[in-house]
């Protein structure tokens, strides 16, 4: 510019600067100013996708603005991840990313067409689904260490049912297997509600689930609760004991339900949907929602959300590579 001295430049470059970092200050302090997408890779009606779907509800009566669920299931939650990946990094979209999307997939695919590391910044832990232990109503086996011997004196004999090869549900079986010295057959399905209809049938006598998925079998009477995979007691089921009151403080399992942004996505921006986010789901409406479908509410920081993916991997990677474990 001709005529303008350095201070002026300086000034004008200066004023710059400041007016944009105050546009983006003040869009941050607005948002969400339009309507959020929930990307859930899970068909409707799945246990991710009413969590979404609860935690949502909240969020728009807090927020003033819409949160629209889009169920893209498929390919093992890759279809939905991918487009997660895909989307602007501006907080708009955000991905129900579960330990199988962060965790398990990239130790279970060659070729896996995304990177958790690489494509989300990690927002929350919205909540987890501890794992039970269940035998069919047939089974005449009273408790976890009554299942333990019978699996034990019979290797080879007893098979498991699962949600599927890979799933939290086949792990956490794969778990209790190496911890108790244990050889069972593993017979995956295609998804829970299969599975625990052939537990309560009689067709398979074993299976972990989560309490999610397992709760009415329960209460029916259709499946029986030997043990939780969990640090503690469930409110749920409060006579069924932890793996660590028989022994076994090393089987703890749960299908962890989190929230992941494209990454890129401003800091800022991240911890506004956190704490939008964590203030949903300590909702009383939705607390006693979560309460109802067995599933224990977080709402964790990025960083302990972060740091929780960090352990997990570390806990679950050495597992699957160790059962030569591919989904390619």
């Amino acid at each position: 510019m001709p005529g303008l001295s350095r201070r002026k430049l300086a000034a004008l470059a200066l004023a710059a600067v400041s007016g944009g970092l105050a546009r983006a200050a003040h869009a941050q302090r607005d948002f969400p100013a339009r309507p959020i997408r929930w990307i859930v890779p899970y068909p409707a009606g799945a246990i991710a996708d009413i969590v979404a779907r609860t935690i949502g509800t909240q969020m728009a009566i807090d927020t003033g603005q819409p949160v629209q669920i889009e169920n893209r299931a498929g390919g093992n939650t890759a279809l939905g991840a991918i487009e997660a990946a895909r989307a602007p990094a501006d907080g708009y979209t955000v991905l129900s990313a579960d330990n199988g999307t962060l965790v398990f997939n990239p130790a279970l695919y060659r070729n896996l067409s995304y990177n958790p590391a690489r494509d989300f910044a990690p927002v929350t832990l919205l909540g987890r689904l501890p794992m039970v232990l269940l035998v069919g109503p047939a089974s005449g086996v009273k408790d976890a260490r009554a299942f333990i011997a019978d699996a034990r004196a019979f290797p080879g004999k007893v098979s498991f049912a699962s949600a599927g090869t890979g799933t939290p549900q086949h792990l956490a079986m794969e778990l209790l297997q190496r911890q108790a010295g244990l050889r069972m057959v593993h017979v995956p399905y295609r998804g829970a509600a299969p599975a625990l209809a052939d537990l309560a049938g009689g067709q398979l006598p074993a299976m972990m689930s989560d309490l999610a998925a397992a709760n009415r079998f329960i209460q029916s009477g259709k499946a029986r609760a030997l043990a939780v995979a969990n640090a503690t007691r469930l409110p749920q089921l409060p006579a069924v004991p932890t793996f660590a009151e028989l022994g076994m403080p090393q089987v703890e399992a749960a299908a962890l339900l989190g929230l992941a942004v494209p990454d890129g996505t401003p800091p800022e921006l991240v911890a506004r949907l956190q704490q939008s986010v964590a203030s949903a789901i300590h909702n009383p409406a939705v607390l006693r929602k979560f309460a109802e479908a067995g599933v224990e509410p977080v709402g964790s920081t990025p960083a302990q959300f972060e740091a929780l993916i960090g352990d997990e991997t570390a806990r679950w990677h050495p597992l699957i590579k160790s059962l030569n474990l591919s989904l390619d």
